[in-house]
């Protein structure tokens, strides 16, 4: 069949549309589509070219970190170091209006450099500081958007599955993107952190301080630290060696999933149970990775040959704009798709497309990949897909409703919205620790 290439990309991305909104699972979508057009465009022997497109996936070395860090954070998960650990921060923060919502957003931070799964750290979050901050009389939007704004750093704060994912459709350093996403986490942390103390000292009835009596003596909040030496080690110590070009992010995932049957075994959390729970999870999570992918190569490899990236990139470096039009653009379509589609589906299905425009455009990839995921990090709180409400709806008490859920996430992605821009005008946010330590 012959057809321009403008037709084509409205057939591709058209029929994808419709069958995204039919409920159709992105990675059948895309395989689907990959598959008829190729088809029809070409022949039906081009369908044999697929396996080959698929293998250099699966054979990729760097994916094999992807389930050992999932792994690593099931059993941190399950180990009991969430409680220990909001344990220790609220104690530590009880003095301060809203240190409740605070210690929740920090533990949040701290969780994902060691859970890295944003539904994990959401769930066990909300089980054991929603009620606490409900029964201390916050407000229950400020409570339930600081579970979920924290819960959603677990897709950027390093080692986050993410930054993997666009390192290697990218072919950029790992070890760039998590130093790249350190400053970013930490400025997003901390606009929350901001945001929740700035309210609660103007309406100190939004988030009032632990009474006197329940405040602890210093002796028993340097104990509650002691919990958290071993867990804290790790996270150094895995992180640490990628940082330092010790290790690959492949060996020191192998170094971290081990390590995380050390610390259950320490906190008397090993079992049978525990280690199913964590290797039925990794394969669900990494099954789902791979069948996207799969679907992308497919897609992406029957757009490409036909022409599609060339097309796209001729029309957008044609545009007479200035490069950041285009590139707010791509920010606007990223976001966009983030409101349909699994970000393991975004990253695969716009990386191939747009870097090409990027590098042309003379603009840092690592910089680019950041935007992208910190993009991505705020959809997590986008209705009306986002996982963190989908998360938060399904452990909220009675009494809160979906439209509570949907308005609590609401001046979080604005503060999210603002360190994307912040990053944006700053580049050096982003790529000041990968100068230093290239």
């Amino acid at each position: 069949m012959d057809l321009s290439i403008e037709m084509i990309t409205l057939i591709m991305f058209g029929g994808l549309f419709v069958l995204l909104l039919i409920n159709v699972p992105i990675a059948f979508a895309t395989g689907s589509l990959a598959i008829m057009c190729a088809f029809l465009f070409w022949s039906p022997k081009a369908v044999n070219l697929f396996p080959s497109a698929v293998y250099g996936m699966v054979t990729n070395y760097i994916f094999v970190a992807v389930p050992m860090f999932i792994f690593m954070g099931a059993v941190m998960e399950r180990s009991g170091i969430t409680d220990h650990l909001y344990q220790a921060v609220y104690i530590w923060m009880g003095s301060f209006r809203g240190s409740l919502a605070i210690a929740t957003v920090l533990a949040s931070m701290v969780m994902s450099a060691m859970v890295g799964v944003i539904g994990a750290i959401i769930v066990s979050m909300a089980l054991i500081a929603l009620p606490s901050m409900l029964k201390r009389g916050y407000d229950k939007n400020l409570a339930m958007g600081s579970i979920m704004a924290g819960g959603a750093l677990g897709v950027l704060i390093p080692p986050s599955i993410m930054l993997i994912m666009y390192a290697t459709w990218a072919g950029v350093s790992i070890r760039q993107m998590f130093l790249g996403a350190i400053v970013p986490g930490l400025l997003l942390g901390g606009l929350f952190i901001a945001y929740t103390a700035i309210r609660c000292w103007i309406q100190p009835e939004l988030g009032p301080a632990l009474p006197p009596e329940e405040r602890a003596p210093l002796r028993e909040k340097i104990i509650l630290l002691k919990a958290l030496i071993l867990p804290a080690a790790l996270v150094i110590f895995v992180l640490g060696s990628i940082f330092a070009g010790i290790a690959t992010p492949t060996e020191a995932a192998g170094i971290g999933a081990f390590g995380s049957i050390i610390c259950a075994l320490a906190y008397r959390r090993l079992s049978w149970d525990l280690i199913k729970y964590a290797c039925v999870s990794t394969i669900k999570l990494s099954a789902m990775v791979m069948w996207i992918g799969f679907g992308a190569v497919m897609f992406i490899s029957v757009y490409n040959g036909l022409g599609g990236v060339t097309f796209v990139k001729n029309v957008m470096l044609g545009l007479p704009v200035e490069p950041w039009v285009i590139l707010i653009g791509m920010m606007v379509i990223v976001l966009a798709l983030g409101m349909i589609i699994e970000w393991v589906g975004i990253i695969m299905l716009v990386t191939p497309i747009f870097l090409p425009i990027i590098a042309a455009l003379g603009f840092d990839p690592i910089w680019f990949g950041l935007l992208i995921c910190i993009n991505l990090q705020m959809d997590v709180l986008t209705p009306p897909f986002g996982y963190a409400l989908f998360y938060m709806r399904g452990v909220a008490p009675k009494g809160i409703t979906t439209f509570d859920i949907y308005r609590s996430s609401i001046p979080f992605v604005a503060l999210q919205l603002t360190g994307l821009i912040l990053c944006m005008v700053f580049p050096q946010l982003i790529l000041w620790l990968p100068s230093l330590m290239r």
